[in-house]
């Protein structure tokens, strides 16, 4: 089930943040995908992940951390996750 855009519309992201949306797909692939998406983005441009594994809340802070890359915000909206990271400025 897909929120609606409103509900994607969290404190510190713009209309121009990337979104993946990784509903509906166990661990490992929500993190592979926020690290594909950080790969190709720009520096100090925000991707936002959607999912709703329970892991994504151990496995994409420590990606984040691991790789360099800067975890702004996180957390739950009507039962899935969201997290909001960054490539380094």
């Amino acid at each position: 089930m897909t929120a609606p855009d409103s509900d994607l519309q969290r404190p510190g992201t713009t209309q121009e943040d990337r979104v993946v949306d990784a509903r509906g797909h166990r661990c490992p692939v929500p993190t592979l995908r926020l690290r594909r998406a950080l790969e190709s983005a720009a520096p100090g441009e925000q991707v936002r992940l959607l999912a709703d594994d329970p892991m994504a809340r151990i496995d994409v802070p420590h990606f984040a951390r691991e790789a360099g890359f800067q975890l702004h915000d996180s957390g739950e909206i009507s039962g899935w996750l969201y997290f909001v990271v960054s490539r380094p400025a």
